[in-house]
């Protein structure tokens, strides 16, 4: 791999092992400035692992990694040019909102004290209450407060919508594109294929510690796939057409009266044809990421 010493993230062979278990193996990756990078796994594949080592709360067992061209051993420095959001916040309990901004703004890198105002109305977010008394959802808006004030180079963003609404959904993906504008890289973990198809440049999808795939938007969505389960009152439509439809991939009958589609593609030519045979009930599942997971890349990790 060349070495790029101004690439915000930089890992080569970087591994961890518990004991007999390799939580993260032989990665490989390279950052790009300004880029919003998905981080892709189900729960357990090595994502918060891979950002504690780069952050120096875990030492790696193998391998090597600098944040902004600052080796990950040389913390103090390596952290001057990052902010971070974990999966579970845990806050000064009896300090105020308010006052866990004011601490953590001598900490770390600089930030933007009327950007931090905005982000405190945009996300809603009540200081004058102590931390004991916050939500998980409100845990997580004081460090997302904290993070995108910051005018540091690197982001990283460990599952940083837990306990988010909906709408404070919308509020974090504006922020992202704000970062992105002012030249901040992102590094966001995720296990919600939707959230990180819609903000992401690219991603690496890691199963079981290995980096598998490192995509672009258009490879991740050949990932995407819907499972259709429709019950009929006057028997089963015409299967042959229905299998030649575009995004059709599977048809499984059961009994006289319904169907299991898996879709891989446009909906509505299906539903079409499915609305002539009188459908009774229609249900819609997005497999989670481990069934997809299992289906495209196997133990092959």
């Amino acid at each position: 791999m060349p070495h790029r010493l101004d690439a915000p993230i930089r890992c080569e062979g970087l591994s961890k092992r518990f004991g007999s278990l390799w939580a993260l193996r032989d990665l490989d990756l390279v950052l790009n400035p300004g880029e919003i990078f998905g981080f892709l796994g189900p729960n357990g594949a090595g994502k918060s692992t891979t950002m504690r080592l780069l952050l120096g709360m875990l030492r790696p067992t193998s391998g090597a990694a600098w944040l902004a061209g600052h080796p990950i051993g040389d913390v103090t420095s390596a952290h001057q040019h990052v902010a971070y959001v974990p999966a579970d916040v845990a806050l000064w309990p009896h300090l105020t909102g308010r006052e866990i901004l004011e601490l953590v703004a001598h900490v770390g890198p600089a930030r933007d004290a009327r950007y931090q105002q905005q982000l405190v109305e945009r996300f809603e977010l009540d200081l004058d209450r102590r931390a004991r008394t916050y939500s998980t959802g409100n845990r997580q808006k004081v460090a997302l407060v904290a993070a995108f004030s910051t005018r540091a180079p690197v982001l990283v963003l460990d599952e940083p919508t837990i306990g988010l609404d909906p709408l404070m959904e919308r509020a974090f993906r504006e922020c992202l594109a704000e970062a992105q504008e002012r030249g901040q890289t992102v590094f966001l973990s995720s296990h919600q294929l939707s959230e990180v198809e819609a903000v992401c440049d690219r991603v690496g999808i890691l199963r079981r510690g290995v980096l598998v795939e490192v995509a672009g938007l258009a490879d991740l969505r050949r990932l995407r796939r819907i499972e259709v389960d429709v019950r009929f009152a006057r028997g089963l439509p015409d299967l042959t057409a229905l299998a030649a439809l575009p995004g059709v991939e599977h048809i499984r009958r059961s009994g006289d009266d319904r169907l299991l589609l898996k879709m891989g593609g446009p909906l509505g030519p299906a539903l079409r044809l499915l609305a002539d045979a009188e459908p009774v009930t229609l249900g819609v599942r997005e497999p989670s990421l481990e069934e997809i997971f299992l289906e495209y890349y196997g133990d092959r990790a």
